[in-house]
């Protein structure tokens, strides 16, 4: 037989390799990409499932029109990267896209009930069904999972050969072919049957397989597997416990994100050139080195006057921590949101500013003692701002809010200059709670209580959570900050009766801490529900006092009552008290803490104590 010609290498333009033709698998939008389709999880399209790949070859894949850069410097310097990245878009234009690997590699065949890896069908280019029935196959419904973040394929022939004589748990060597097949009986697990064509085993159902130490009495231990970073990066044993998940259970993957405010004087945008130079800049104490650097770097014309890059200088060292100790990352998150605090209650007024500026705050113009029985003071009006979020690493079976960074997977194997990132433009309304009444009102012995016992419970979940209580978070409730979480949420709730707005396009952001009393509420959408201006009337005193007596006044009464009012605890934990879907909870997106540390009784007070309550004094009236 004369042996083929040798195969020809394609070349592209000029002799160059050939640009990647890659099938396309479904779209995303671009939110998505940073809020529920993130680097490392998983996507179905059709009857196929994917895992959406690091960033090792982004910088190479992203095209920069379709995928520009997002500068937030305050946010840049917290997450320790220069810029932020767009990603890119899905539409049938466009050029790239995320990628994308297949995965979980095992499926079925619901014809010949085979359950193998993908490629062990010999399936036809580009199509997922078994080459022999020529049906669609079905991924496997189930994953394993460590806490460190690592995602695995389930052991289903440890499963079957699972021994249980004398409590031990053995896997004979066995050459048999895996099947999967459902008995039809029930719709539980018991229902779900494996096999092998070895005859070693018996046939096995899939219950009991989500016992926390299911996995572990098998004798299996995490392996360190990262699908989304491919075959090139080699896994490194984990050692952690692992657990059984279903392929589209939300603990699969949660992001990390990370936000902040576009502020003076990093809210123009006219500072974005001098982005990747801050750090060169911070050398230089002296105005004659930095005019010398300007000159090197922009020898035809600076973005911005020496004196400006002066003030964005010390404005930045007035973040530096004065410590000895380098601070913490929750510290330097911390002291973000003690600038954008300040900066909301002192204001921008816009016809002091550029066209260009991007935070727009100011007094409303009526009357605000109206508001002086309501507890509140200082309400502004934010006209314009811009948010930019960042999604910084995932997690897997735990809140992201409640890891150390020691259980966060980064988003590439090597660490970058860059992460993903969008930016929102909205609007908003700004108050703050009278300190004199509000630290009156912590003092009393049964709020303290009652906060107490919410504190305890979130804390006890966060030590489970961490497994070593050395490494546990600390829990954030507080008397206040219960108080403006709530009342956050009844405020949205009633914009979005009364205003028009969906409760899914607010979003709240709480400043709450010993100095620090406030709750910003803006839109969190740029679609039609975005910046029209119709939240932004909301904030003038008379407006805004009508709408927190009526937001006060509809919390006191619960479709749920007096169950949701008399419970002891509620919520996964019992991190929450007098709060429930029917009353004050909101959709995920819209809170800050997915809907955990609520109680509308620091409102309005209980039946028993009706002078528990913050607001009790409009009740009376």
């Amino acid at each position: 037989m004369t042996p083929p010609p040798a195969r020809r290498r394609r070349t592209g333009a000029n002799g160059a390799a050939p640009a990647h033709s890659l099938p396309r698998r479904g779209t995303v939008r671009r939110a998505q990409a940073i809020t529920t389709y993130g680097v490392g999880s998983l996507l179905a399209v059709d009857h196929e499932s994917f895992v959406i790949s690091g960033l090792d070859g982004a910088d190479r894949s992203w095209s920069s029109d379709e995928s520009p850069r997002i500068h937030e410097r305050r946010l840049a310097r917290l997450l320790d990267v220069k810029y932020f990245r767009l990603p890119p878009a899905s539409d049938d234009t466009s050029t790239d896209g995320l990628r994308v690997r297949r995965f979980p590699l095992m499926h079925s065949c619901p014809e010949c009930m085979e359950l193998q890896r993908h490629q062990d069908f010999n399936p036809p280019s580009g199509r997922s069904v078994c080459g022999t029935c020529e049906v669609d196959l079905a991924p496997s419904r189930f994953v394993v999972a460590c806490e460190a973040g690592h995602l695995d394929e389930f052991p289903y022939r440890q499963w079957v050969h699972r021994s249980t004589e004398r409590g031990a748990s053995t896997v004979g060597p066995c050459g048999g072919k895996l099947r999967l097949r459902s008995s039809g009986r029930t719709s539980s697990l018991r229902s779900i049957l494996v096999s092998c064509t070895c005859g070693k085993a018996s046939e096995v159902s899939m219950e009991g397989s989500f016992r926390r130490n299911a996995l572990k009495d098998l004798g299996l231990k995490c392996q360190g597997a990262r699908p989304w970073l491919g075959t090139s990066v080699p896994a490194q044993e984990c050692g952690l416990p692992l657990r059984t998940l279903q392929r589209g259970s939300s603990a699969v993957w949660q992001p990390v994100l990370k936000s902040a405010l576009s502020i003076p004087p990093w809210s123009d945008g006219r500072t974005d050139p001098l982005a990747e130079h801050w750090e060169k800049l911070r050398k230089y104490d002296d105005r004659v080195s930095v005019g010398i650097y300007l000159d090197a770097v922009f020898p035809e014309k600076w973005p911005i006057s020496l004196d400006e890059v002066m003030t964005l200088l010390d404005a930045e060292r007035e973040e530096d921590s004065d410590g000895e100790t380098a601070p913490t990352f929750d510290h330097r998150y911390r002291a973000l949101r003690n600038k954008e605090y300040e900066r909301l209650c002192s204001g921008n007024d816009e016809s002091e500013q550029s066209h260009d500026e991007q935070f727009v705050c100011e007094t409303p113009q009526g009357d605000q003692r109206v508001l002086g029985p309501l507890g509140i003071t200082g309400p502004m009006l934010v006209k314009k701002l811009r948010e930019v979020r960042a999604l910084k690493a995932f997690t897997r079976l735990a809140d992201p809010d409640s890891t150390t960074d020691s259980k966060e997977m980064p988003l590439s194997s090597s660490p970058m200059l860059w992460l993903p990132a969008m930016e929102v433009r909205g609007e908003g309304v700004f108050l703050r709670l009278d300190e004199d009444r509000l630290g009156t009102w912590e003092k009393a012995v049964a709020v303290a209580a009652r906060v107490e016992r919410m504190h305890t419970a979130h804390q006890r979940v966060l030590d489970q959570r961490a497994g070593d209580q050395g490494q546990a978070v600390p829990s954030p409730a507080t008397p206040r900050m219960v108080l403006l979480h709530t009342l956050a949420h009844v405020l949205i709730n009633e914009w979005s009766l009364e205003a028009g707005y969906p409760a899914a396009s607010l979003r709240e952001r709480l400043y709450a801490d010993d100095d620090m009393a406030g709750v910003l509420v803006y839109t969190a959408t740029s679609d039609s529900a975005g910046s029209l201006g119709g939240l932004v009337a909301q904030g003038e005193p008379e407006l805004l006092d009508r709408t927190v007596r009526s937001a006060v006044h509809r919390a006191e009464w619960c479709s749920s009552d007096p169950l949701c009012m008399e419970t002891e605890m509620s919520g996964a934990g019992g991190v929450n008290l007098a709060a429930c879907h029917a009353c004050v909870m909101l959709p995920e997106t819209s809170c800050e803490h997915n809907n955990i540390l609520l109680d509308r009784a620091l409102l309005v007070g209980t039946p028993d104590d009706p002078h528990l309550g913050f607001f009790t004094n409009i009740l009376e009236q």
